[in-house]
């Protein structure tokens, strides 16, 4: 009998305080854990009672790494609910906002936090004393992302230019057309990027659950569309909790979630496996290639899509500040309006689902917010049990070791911390 126990105490720096626990009884393994225990945020229930004008502001703070998406889903929801369409010039600057996130971040995961497992490496600052050209490329793309942030939303982090209805200010075309020469070199380094990481060695494995993402049928989905799912499901933003439903696990804090009593994936994998017809030529040449199909549910691989995804969001915003016209006014009045509104975005992570009950004067009455973190939880953990079940060979540092490269395939907000783990083995 061959009795294990594998346990990571703590998972630092994540959306969520988690650990890892691993079971194996009599070689099977009977326990496959991401336990998230940190207390309640309470990010739902302190909004109750707040003005619907509110929301952008305060939802920026869930999240330091993806600020812009949960700005997004809320003022969807609430323009929702209120019946409000800001018009096109002011969602092409949104859309130019959220690609300046989707740089940032996805360089951020690429760089520092999921090439080092490829590389043999145990973190970014490896890297930097090994391939210091690597790590600047990494650091000037994402510095690229930034000053979209910046010139846009009005700073990198919890961005405070964007307002319900479109923007406290917008930038000039002047102001815009700066970012141009940096973003150019950004394109080169992205593409870069891509052929990089498509030369590491990645396990053959696939994620056989459903798939989940926003799906727009002009472009590649980032700031809006409808929901759709791999087995061709499509519906609006405000059937989602018809067909995912949260519920408590014993050993977590977070909700988990399930598409209509199913795990299933929603993410980078997601999202290119539903929308890679949407992609630009560019981003189709580079995804090709880098060896990715039409669809790709390897998690290693995710490393590729997010690349690819880096590509398309820096030509899209070359895109859009050529096509730039300056609003004469920088937003549209968003009258109070009694009821419920639903809004969706594509955070680097995943679909991020917000839900508002309103009433006659604006004020929130509920809210719900559902990330990606939660919803990818079950999978993350059928991917862990399958993982240690398979590698039951190695020892326990070097299994632990695998399992938390599973976890950093899924979610940059968990993997963040997974470099600096201290690692505790009980055997039973």
């Amino acid at each position: 009998m061959t009795d294990r126990r594998l346990s990571v105490g703590a998972l630092a720096r994540v959306e969520g305080e988690g650990a890892l626990r691993i079971v194996v009884a009599d070689r099977q393994v009977t326990a496959a854990e991401l336990r998230i225990y940190e207390p309640p945020r309470f990010f739902e229930a302190f909004l109750r009672g707040r003005s619907y004008t509110e929301v952008s502001d305060i939802t920026s703070r869930v999240c330091g790494i993806c600020p812009v998406a949960y700005q997004t889903s809320a003022w969807n929801a609430v323009e929702d609910v209120c019946g409000v369409e800001p018009g096109q010039d002011i969602a092409a600057l949104r859309r130019l906002l959220y690609c300046g996130e989707w740089i940032s971040s996805h360089a951020l995961h690429i760089y520092l936090l999921h090439a080092p497992d490829f590389l043999g490496l145990p973190d970014g600052i490896a890297l930097a004393n090994t391939r210091r050209d690597v790590v600047e490329r990494g650091l000037r793309l994402k510095k690229a992302g930034n000053t979209i942030l910046q010139t846009v939303g009005g700073r990198a982090i919890h961005p405070v230019n964007p307002r319900l209805g479109g923007f406290h200010r917008a930038p000039t075309v002047a102001e815009l057309r700066a970012l141009e020469g940096p973003l150019r070199q950004a394109l080169e380094d992205a593409l870069e990027t891509v052929r990089w990481v498509s030369s590491f060695e990645f396990p053959d494995v696939e994620f056989d659950g459903e798939l989940l993402a926003a799906h727009h049928p002009e472009h590649y989905a980032i700031e809006n569309g409808q929901v759709a799912t791999s087995g061709g499901l499509r519906f609006p933003a405000h059937r989602f909790p018809d067909h995912v439903v949260e519920h408590q696990v014993q050993h977590s804090t977070a909700l988990h979630a399930t598409l209509d009593g199913a795990r299933y994936l929603t993410g980078p994998l997601a999202r290119y496996s539903i929308n890679s017809a949407q992609l630009s030529p560019m981003a189709k040449e580079a995804a090709a290639a880098a060896g990715l199909g039409t669809t790709c549910r390897n998690p290693y691989r995710s490393i590729v899509v997010r690349a690819v995804e880096a590509a398309y969001a820096v030509e899209e915003a070359l895109r859009l500040i050529r096509a730039y016209r300056r609003p004469s006014r920088p937003y549209v009045e968003v009258p109070p309006v009694a009821g419920t509104g639903h809004g969706i975005s594509e955070a680097p992570r995943g679909l991020l689902y917000h839900r508002y009950r309103l009433d006659a004067d604006g004020v929130i009455e509920s809210a719900t917010i559902i990330p990606p973190t939660s919803q990818n939880q079950a999978a993350m953990e059928d991917d862990l049990r399958r993982t240690a079940a398979g590698n039951l060979h190695l020892d326990d540092a070097a299994l632990t070791a695998l399992c938390e490269r599973t976890i950093r395939n899924h979610d940059p907000c968990i993997s963040c911390a997974a470099h600096f783990l201290d690692l505790t083995v009980e055997r039973l």
